[in-house]
């Protein structure tokens, strides 16, 4: 998107939350300030503000936070914010049934404020916000990885698609975990004031531009607790044996079940069928290895399984939002990083 041209402000409403996690507040607050201003200051230009930043609790008092007798002091309660064409909406606490309750003026005041053509944006688990008061039923959002399975049961109505960090749907975005709120926020800076102040925002405060995915930060286990302890102990055998071609053949033997039951029964235990499982079984294994190892591409891809190197940089950027080599740049010690002037995946 090129550079949108300068009209009046836009008004942002960041909602303080107790007992939530500050910083999905605090750099909401610090990139919208920015945006239009940092740049032209730090280069001696003549500032052009693009928002007008106000801080709300739900009864205008200051909200307390976890961290080291830390409070937080809004301008207003959310009954006094006259406008907002932006609402964001930080993480509360991790305990999402006590927030709930003990927020719960929030939800017809982020229904209203929607209605009225503002963009809402729930902050890693401040998406529960959006999804209890019902906007989000039918629509793609996203979460933090750990928590997308509890939303999921909660929230079935909604889309949700925990790989991005960022989504938007008819005005309402979601962003994954603590740091996206730093992508939610100059999202929307390109969005509303264009490609170029995005960019300007984003450099003078030190940061990336808008990541995508946050699928290659996910530790998730390959399948969710099951009592199939036949099932169990074919698991454990593709961990080990991950590199191998296993075919359903050689693990119903290794189930002593008939190929067609052992089928089902993995499904049904696993959510997965067997190939499905074991090319996520290879592609954790890439990842801890490209943490750990120098390796050439080329030889993680053959260890893993896969002699087609191009086939297996495809699967891995599909399941992690990242080519091997910038999973590597992103995640590796230090002393097994390449220089940047090197296109490890052509290694």
């Amino acid at each position: 998107m090129s550079g949108a041209p300068l009209g009046p402000k836009l008004d942002v409403c960041v909602i303080l939350l107790d007992d939530g996690y500050a910083s999905t507040a605090l750099m909401p607050i610090e990139v919208f300030h920015s945006a239009g201003v940092l740049w032209s200051e730090l280069k001696g230009e003549e500032v052009e503000p693009r928002f007008r930043v106000t801080t709300a609790s739900i009864d205008g008092k200051p909200v307390r936070s976890p961290y080291a007798g830390l409070s937080l002091t809004p301008q207003a309660s959310i009954a006094d914010v006259a406008r907002a064409d932006i609402v964001i909406v930080p993480t509360p606490g991790l305990d999402l049934d006590v927030r709930l309750v003990e927020t719960s003026a929030l939800l017809p005041w982020l229904r209203a404020r929607y209605e009225r053509g503002a963009y809402l944006a729930g902050v890693c688990m401040g998406a529960a916000y959006l999804a209890e008061a019902g906007l989000l039923d039918g629509k793609r959002a996203t979460t933090h990885w750990a928590v997308a399975p509890d939303l999921k049961r909660r929230y079935p109505k909604v889309d949700w698609q925990p790989d991005h960090f960022v989504t938007e749907d008819s005005r309402l975005l979601c962003s994954g975990g603590l740091t996206a709120a730093a992508d939610v926020s100059l999202y929307l800076v390109e969005k509303l004031c264009g490609h170029e102040v995005a960019v300007q925002t984003a450099k003078s405060l030190l940061l990336s531009m808008p990541r995508t995915h946050q699928s290659g930060y996910a530790v998730l286990p390959l399948s969710p607790p099951h009592g199939d302890d036949r099932i169990r102990t074919v698991e454990a055998f593709m961990q080990a044996r991950f590199a191998d071609s296993l075919t359903s053949e050689m693990l119903a033997e290794v189930a002593c079940m008939s190929e067609r039951t052992f089928l089902r029964r993995f499904k049904a235990a696993t959510g997965r069928v067997p190939a499905a499982y074991l090319q996520a079984a290879r592609m954790e294994a890439a990842k801890a290895m490209l943490e750990i190892d120098g390796a050439p591409i080329q030889l993680v891809a053959t260890r893993v399984g896969y002699e087609d190197v191009p086939h297996f940089r495809s699967l891995f950027k599909r399941a992690t939002g990242m080519t091997p080599a910038e999973y590597r740049a992103r995640f590796a010690a230090y002393s097994v990083r390449q220089p940047e002037n090197v296109d490890l995946d052509a290694v």
